[in-house]
């Protein structure tokens, strides 16, 4: 049934055009490739490394978007064609032999099907890269915070800013030693290093707020944060650098679904304004996201989610 001649059309059609007005350069920004598992060569899974008990690093075949990613940005991918489609950060990526990286931790129905997948088999589709890069300049002292698989997230990001020339002290942290990742990767970029866990099994015993903390205490002049993890440890080097008015970047994880902007799904609120993460973001001013707000979202389908891996999890073991 046609929606024309129906007193409902001019506004729904008008409404449709603001947004496409008002989000034009968001539009025009999202150059995606969407790669099809018919598609030759592409989608192949080259190599797959569980880094822990549940954080798994997994190298996937995607030329065109190895050629065009740049540091902060995403891919979508289903691992088939009746799954759900997940963001996950391109950790790295090869232009010459086309590939693209991705670190993600096994916590749902998709993320566990995605990690009982083989080397040499394909995923259904990959669509990036997406999102916006990482504003890159060289500011000067940056130190970058990365906690649990964030280190992940935060890797291509300190990788970048260490190339163009700023002193990059990082701070990674983990709730136990052996659930740390990337530590020799981060410190192969890195003028510093420093290394926290809950338990003190390893580095410091504390948090990367407390870390980052006793920088602040040593005198060291910092210049830009980047900080990418939990949520709760996010919104705490938020409030510690807030105080201190250095400006911090967090890269946030809300619900996506379309992420091109269309669906809403992945809304925010920063600076009191709705900003859409994929396009938007991912990376906004720390210290204008509502935390309040994109906690309660994260929590919206807990149970579902929950169901879901209880039942993926009962169909593995038939």
């Amino acid at each position: 049934m046609s929606l024309k001649g129906t007193p409902w059309f001019p506004f729904l059609y008008g409404l449709f055009h603001a947004y496409l007005i008002s989000h034009a350069g968001n539009i025009t920004r999202v150059r995606a490739v969407i790669h099809q598992k018919g598609d030759l060569n592409l989608n192949r899974i080259v190599e797959t490394e569980f880094l822990s008990h549940a954080v798994v690093k997994m190298v996937i075949e995607a030329p065109d978007v190895a050629k065009k990613r740049k540091a902060g940005q995403f891919i979508v991918l289903m691992t088939d064609e009746k799954g759900e489609r997940i963001p996950l950060t391109i950790v790295d990526s090869d232009s010459e032999k086309g590939t693209v990286t991705i670190i993600f931790q096994v916590v749902g129905k998709t993320t566990t099907c995605l990690s009982d997948m083989k080397e040499g088999e394909s995923l259904y589709c990959v669509l990036g890269p997406l999102g916006r890069p990482t504003e890159i300049e060289k500011f000067g002292t940056t130190v970058c915070v990365g906690g649990g698989v964030g280190i992940g997230v935060v890797y291509p990001i300190t990788k970048a800013l260490k190339e163009a020339g700023n002193r990059v002290i990082s701070i990674i942290g983990a709730r136990t030693k052996d659930i740390l990742i990337l530590e020799d990767e981060m410190k192969a970029i890195s003028d510093e290093l420093l290394i926290a866990t809950d338990d003190g099994s390893y580095g410091f015993h504390g948090f990367v707020s407390d870390v980052l903390q006793n920088l602040i205490d040593r005198g060291e002049k910092i210049d830009r944060v980047v900080t990418i993890g939990p949520v709760p440890m996010m919104r705490v080097v938020c409030n510690l650098t807030k105080h201190y008015n250095i400006k911090t970047i967090v890269s946030l994880n809300p619900i996506m679904v379309d992420a091109t902007g269309m669906c809403g799904a992945c809304r925010v609120s920063v600076g009191g304004k709705t900003k859409f993460a994929c396009v938007d973001g991912p990376e906004f001013d720390g210290h204008e996201v509502d935390f309040d707000l994109l906690t309660s979202r994260l929590r919206m389908y807990y149970v579902q989610e929950k169901e879901a891996l209880e039942y993926i999890r009962c169909e593995c073991n038939e």
